[in-house]
């Protein structure tokens, strides 16, 4: 056969293994030790923090998705974001974005504190300020396209191509696009990463993450560091999260539809005053976004007129979208990243990164687009009336 399309891996993988009771659907191995033949002679498995069966079948479906080497399953996002910079030395230096998740830069600079390597924070959008940046030899490069929450776009191919002629590794945070959208890896990075808790498990109750290398010799790097700290996911949440990979396809599909419509009636409305969607032509990623991207997301921020008075009036007036961090859940959610998400940045961290106190993030479900509108539109009259009031 040829290269099955990533909604049929998704779909597929695990599906009649089972040869004890010929289940189509793979059980749940929630042993945490398995027992040897003698002394000598371990089986493929032995102990769950060093390999599990059911998180192997993840590893494997997301591995084959991304067209990596092998993936490791790790108990949250954060745990799959330390493991990824745990391929550093002490006297490495980390490039990260400016604008990256407020999560991420929270571990990256207490972990540089500690000792554990170097970093540097730079605008990825200025070619001239990464250029720079890149001269001084870094050890990794972290990529975040779209980023979160403001969903700037940068050339992955492009800063691979660089960073390859300065022996630099590059990691990309692929969470917002997942594998049906994006594929790092074929772009030339070195791994992904993803909050699993995210799209690909999609339900909103189970927290893990992921991160998928290209070449054998760093899955196995990989998985003696994710073994040795300890970063292991669970058996049931990897057994969840696989359940929740079969749709992803049809998922993506509807949240990008929803999105789609709802920039569209945003863009419609005068309270609106910016719009943060690389679907849209005069965003400055668009075009980049097109080339690597096959697809938008289902991820939208914007800023309305009035500021973070006008925020407030329009989170309070939602009747569908849940006032909730996280996101890419079948359920539509609604952020404001200054006090929620991104909260861990100083003021002048989102200030230099453009993240206002009013900016609004929404994480467009798959509800009916009929309902959703109505809800986005009634929530920007309540503003406006507002507005008019005060």
């Amino acid at each position: 056969m040829t290269q099955q399309h990533t909604a049929t891996t998704a779909v597929r993988q695990g599906i009649e293994t089972d040869l004890q009771h010929r289940a189509v659907v793979p059980p749940i191995y929630l042993s945490s030790n398995y027992s040897f033949a003698d002394p000598q002679t371990p089986g493929a498995f032995d102990y769950s923090r060093s390999a599990n069966p059911t998180r192997e079948q993840l590893a494997i479906a997301l591995a084959e998705m991304e067209s990596g080497h092998s993936g490791v399953i790790t108990a949250s996002g954060m745990a799959a974001v330390h493991l990824a910079v745990s391929v550093l030395s002490a006297e490495e230096l980390l490039l990260v974005p400016h604008d990256c998740y407020g999560g991420s830069l929270r571990l990256f600079q207490h972990l540089a504190r500690k000792g554990q390597f170097r970093l540097q924070v730079v605008d990825m959008t200025d070619t001239e300020a990464l250029t720079q940046a890149l001269a001084a030899s870094p050890g990794l490069i972290w990529l975040e396209t779209p980023s979160n929450p403001l969903l700037r776009i940068v050339d992955i191919a492009a800063i691979c191509q660089q960073a390859k002629q300065q022996g630099c590794r590059v990691a990309v945070d692929n969470t917002f696009l997942t594998p049906v959208l994006q594929q790092p890896l074929l772009l030339g990075a070195d791994m992904v990463i993803h909050s699993t808790t995210k799209y690909i498990n999609g339900h909103s109750d189970v927290i893990g993450g992921a991160v998928i290398a290209k070449t054998p010799e760093l899955s196995e790097e990989l998985l003696w560091n994710a073994n040795t700290l300890g970063l292991s996911g669970g058996a049931l949440d990897a057994y969840l999260t696989l359940r929740g990979l079969r749709t992803l396809s049809l998922r993506m599909s509807q949240h990008q539809h929803n999105a789609s419509l709802i920039v569209a009636a945003l863009q419609a409305h005068p309270a609106v005053s910016h719009i943060y969607y690389p679907g849209l032509v005069q965003h400055p990623g668009h075009g980049i976004a097109q080339r690597q991207q096959r697809g938008f997301g289902g991820m939208i921020s914007f800023e309305l007129q009035g500021g973070a008075a006008s925020t407030g009036r329009f989170v309070a007036a939602l009747k569908l979208f849940s006032l909730a961090e996280s996101l890419g859940g079948v359920e539509s959610l609604v952020a404001v990243p200054a006090s929620m998400t991104h909260r861990a940045m100083t003021p002048e961290q989102r200030r230099c990164a453009g993240i206002s106190d009013g900016l609004i993030r929404l994480s467009v479900g798959i509800e009916h687009s009929d309902d959703l509108l109505a809800d986005i539109q009634q929530a920007l009259t309540a503003v406006t009336q507002g507005d008019d009031a005060s």
